[in-house]
């Protein structure tokens, strides 16, 4: 006699895990689920919440141990309440991470919904782009991922934080003796909660990009139906330059933090911000990597549609020209048509139009524009470390005249 288990029909009201309406590179992961638990599961709705909780976690309890332990503004070279670097990352860094999380949920699910509204994706190929959805909805909600990363944090964290953060002078968290930093009590939640919890963030974020990567070079492995005449210049795939504006919060979550580092060196240990000319390029070529890299991988498709496409329009136009000249220059025979309004003339110039267009096909997805706006983007948390070496007036001045 066998025993048969019961099956759990699915659910009708929800969409399967391979539709583009599902995408979402946030809704996922042991995390979401925790936060869903405590009934934060809606971003949309509780963005604010989030950031509250998170920030609350990495900032106020180091706000009390200090208040406790004497460090908030005195006792120490670098109080708790004087030290930029800390406000920094754990009030502003950590709720751009967050508020990111919310920009690339809107946009990027848009965005691989057009792989289809665009006819982009053949109907035979339908079911490897399903497939492409389905794994990258997969390592979303991966387990081990997640705890992996737990574990690089705790694990390689602590060595990188104290030879990385650590202040020359004693400090609310770190008290210099014979050389070698000790943490004091409020240094201990700093060390193994708040750092932790941004380090974790900041991989996940990482991990996303690795997973949005690895999906797009899997849709590009695809057969896509381009359209060389396209007017966004990309043979219909300037769409995709959307999904790096909407990591652009991400981008000055990254350069808030160094901007934080920079500026505890330069009150504290004399540093000067020209000093960190290297890092603040290296940081905005990283930005631009992370984001802008993955759509490098359509290249080959659009340059491929772009050869083609110059091609049978380039043998299109050659025989409407022999045409169009053997009737209105070679021969008299006109069919009783007048030159003057003659719809010929509107097609041979449609025709160029569409030529030109082929023509000016860039094969990366992205513009100049957009990638001025994502350094603007990772660079502006630098701005105010300007007056560390010009005073207001002298700024003002120099933007007036630049502006006029």
């Amino acid at each position: 006699m066998s025993h048969h288990r019961p099956v759990t029909p699915p659910d009708p009201l929800s969409p399967p895990l391979s539709d583009p309406s599902n995408f979402s590179l946030i809704l996922g992961g042991p995390l979401y689920q925790l936060w869903s638990r405590a009934h934060l599961g809606d971003i949309e709705a509780h963005i604010r919440r989030r950031i509250l909780v998170l920030s609350g976690i990495c900032w106020l309890p180091l706000l009390l141990l200090c208040g406790w332990d004497g460090s908030l503004l005195q006792g120490v070279a670098v109080p708790f309440l004087l030290d930029v670097e800390t406000h920094v990352r754990f009030l502003i860094c950590v709720s751009l991470l967050v508020f990111a999380e919310l920009v690339v949920h809107q946009r990027i699910r848009g965005i691989v919904s057009q792989f289809i509204e665009r006819g982009l994706i053949s109907p035979l190929s339908l079911p490897r782009f399903h497939d492409a959805i389905r794994s990258a909805m997969i390592w979303r909600n991966s387990i081990p991922a997640e705890v992996g990363l737990i574990l690089l944090v705790l694990s390689m964290g602590y060595f990188i934080r104290t030879h990385t953060f650590v202040l020359e002078s004693s400090t609310w968290y770190a008290t210099m003796e014979g050389g070698s930093p000790t943490l004091t009590l409020p240094g201990f939640w700093f060390f193994w909660v708040s750092n932790p919890i941004i380090q974790f963030l900041l991989l996940r974020w990482l991990y996303r990009l690795l997973i949005w990567t690895r999906f797009l070079w899997q849709v590009s492995r695809i057969p896509l139906s381009l359209m060389p005449t396209h007017p966004d210049r990309n043979c219909g795939l300037g769409f995709l330059g959307g999904s790096a504006y909407a990591y652009s919060p991400l981008l000055t979550a990254l350069g808030a933090q160094l901007a934080g580092f920079i500026a505890n060196r330069i009150f504290y240990d004399a540093a000067v911000l020209t000093a960190y000319k290297p890092e603040i390029i290296l940081l905005a070529g990283f930005g631009l990597l992370l984001v802008l890299a993955p759509l490098t991988v359509f290249a080959p498709h659009i340059l491929e549609a772009k050869r083609l496409g110059l091609r049978e329009y380039g043998a299109l136009a050659a025989a409407y020209s022999r045409s169009f000249e053997h009737r209105w220059l070679r021969t008299a025979d006109r069919d009783g048509e007048s030159l003057l309004g003659a719809s010929d003339i509107q097609s041979l110039a449609d025709l160029g139009t569409a030529y030109a267009v082929i023509k000016e096909v860039r094969p990366m997805p992205f513009s100049r524009d957009m990638f001025l706006q994502l350094v603007l983007a990772t660079v502006v948390p630098f701005l105010p470390l300007l007056l560390t070496l010009f005073s207001f007036e002298t700024l003002l001045d120099r933007l007036v005249g630049v502006i006029f």
